[in-house]
């Protein structure tokens, strides 16, 4: 899914927390949305979810939903780009999944029913036959099956991690954001889950803190200062030291 986020800016509190972010993450291809604490991250994951409503400018994306309008000689219809806003609720749940950073643990389910939730956009009143499929696809690829009859409640963070990447898989997204996706994982977990979304060749968007796994996985990085877009590119391009002193006032070498 192609995404573009135009000009984006919210207030909250009376105070612009995003202003202005302007940023065209690649295709495909897994992207570190950077910045110290309160600089606008996770508003602006929000925000490219179709969650909040931009106050200034849009967040663009790609819909292969059929479009009216003319086709190519070969009947092809051209890819249009919308407003995720205005994308249909059902439509953006089945295409855009938004990992968030905490999670309820006093939910009476089991692993396989969390993850289940993740197919709720595809869903008749009686289901479809796809879905069990689809959800042990999803604990498969997430290293989560072993967790699958496991009471939710009863997992370590770490595991309830595990389990949310799963959940959001299971709903097949074309755009994978996730805030804080390391957290309460240990060092050989972290790496092992980067490692797994960058090769999804899904796009996706991750809201990180940790420097040197952003420089390690990320193909692209956007780094926020206060609310607004302080740099974005490739990252030996763009954690520079004198960046570096700008945005987290720390000396680096």
């Amino acid at each position: 899914m192609e995404l573009t986020i135009a000009g984006v800016g919210t207030r909250l509190g009376g105070r612009w927390v995003v202003d202005g972010v302007d940023a065209t993450p690649p295709t495909g291809a897994l992207t570190g949305l950077l910045g110290p604490n309160g600089a606008g991250k996770t508003t602006l994951l929000r925000l490219v979810a179709g969650l909040l409503v931009p106050q200034a400018g849009a967040v663009m994306v790609s819909d292969d939903e059929p479009a009216t309008g003319p086709t190519s000689t070969a009947g092809a219809v051209p890819q249009r780009q919308v407003p995720v806003h205005l994308l249909p609720r059902r439509h953006r749940a089945r295409r855009i999944a938004l990992l968030e950073q905490e999670s309820s643990s006093a939910v009476p389910l089991t692993v396989r029913d969390v993850v289940a939730l993740g197919r709720i956009p595809y869903r008749s009143w009686w289901g479809t036959d796809d879905d069990p499929a689809a959800v042990d696809r999803a604990l498969e690829a997430a290293e989560a099956a072993h967790l699958a009859d496991r009471a939710w409640a009863t997992l370590s963070g770490g595991e309830r991690q595990r389990v949310q990447i799963a959940r959001a898989l299971a709903q097949e997204p074309a755009l994978l954001l996730l805030d804080e996706p390391t957290n309460h994982l240990d060092v050989a977990a972290q790496l092992h889950l980067l490692a797994f979304v960058r090769n999804l060749g899904t796009t996706t968007v991750a809201a990180l803190h940790d420097l040197n796994l952003a420089a390690a996985f990320c193909e692209h990085v956007l780094v926020l200062s206060a609310g607004r877009l302080a740099a974005a590119g490739h990252p030996a391009d763009v954690l520079t030291p004198p960046l570096l002193r700008q945005v987290y006032g720390v000396e680096a070498e």
